[in-house]
């Protein structure tokens, strides 16, 4: 019997994401996520406005293609990692990675508790069922292996106050991490409208210039490097290969920002 689902607001928008990826899976293959796919013939829910949702849906992909990259370069340097996914949602990126020790995955407890029902896990993969912005590093046992923590797709929901409280807690936590971390820019944000993030009463309500500017406002944290979603559009849409090489088209596209919280004495000028 397929599971019937109940959520609402931002928690909701994590049906729509493993359901993109479930179905570019299934279908054109930009990703491979067997996961999403078994995930997707396990529920019972509505997504017909994510079948509208073409913009959501791309940039899913993208940011999937970008940061699948991006995590596999990172553990190939750093065996035996830790890993901190945050606002996880049905994310499936843990199964399709290997080199780490040991993979969190931290969400709002009532997302967590329908990641349990439809994603048991154990062992080297965890679940934190708390608020990205409680004080959860006390949460991760792991002190002496380098750190990674994920962030996609949620600083677009909130307010400037709770994503720097996000990073006080990574920074209170650990002396050294590598930070990925979805950005969108601010003229987006307040103006973009999509359905399928409309039919679930979510709103998006902060943005940011670019990964420089983020860092600025982040004290213990460096810029390392940043990459615009139109690197993964340009795997499955060609077009993102001329497009991509336009300043005003990468600028307003989302971004994966890089930035590292280097340990005490290690630190070097922005």
């Amino acid at each position: 019997m397929a599971d019937k689902i109940k959520l609402s607001g931002v928690p909701e928008t994590m049906l729509q994401t493993v359901y993109a990826r479930a179905k570019e899976s299934a279908g054109r293959g930009a990703i491979r996520d067997k996961k999403a796919e078994e995930i997707i013939g396990n529920l019972d829910y509505d997504f017909s406005l994510a079948d509208k949702g073409v913009a959501m849906s791309s940039g899913v992909i993208a940011r999937t293609i970008l940061l699948d990259r991006l995590t596999g370069e990172w553990l190939a340097r750093s065996p035996g990692a830790t890993v901190v996914n945050i606002a996880c949602g049905l994310d499936t990126r843990c199964y399709r990675m290997s080199g780490f020790a040991h993979w969190y995955n931290l969400d709002l407890p009532d997302v967590i508790d329908v990641r349990s029902r439809l994603l048991p896990e154990n062992g080297s993969i965890s679940q934190i069922p708390m608020s990205a912005t409680d004080n959860w590093g006390g949460m991760i046992a792991e002190y002496d292996t380098p750190v990674l923590i994920i962030i996609e797709g949620l600083t677009m929901y909130l307010s400037e106050a709770e994503v720097k409280r996000i990073f006080s807690v990574i920074s209170d936590r650990f002396e050294k991490a590598t930070v990925f971390v979805e950005t969108m820019n601010p003229t987006v944000a307040k103006h973009f409208k999509e359905k399928s993030i409309e039919g679930s009463h979510a709103k998006f309500t902060w943005g940011m210039k670019n990964g420089k500017k983020l860092a600025e406002l982040l004290p213990d944290f460096r810029f390392v490097a940043e990459h615009s979603l139109t690197e993964g559009m340009a795997e499955f849409v060609p077009v993102y290969r001329l497009l991509g090489k336009i300043p005003f088209v990468r600028n307003i596209s989302n971004k994966i920002v890089v930035l590292e919280k280097p340990p005490v004495g290690g630190r070097s000028d922005k």
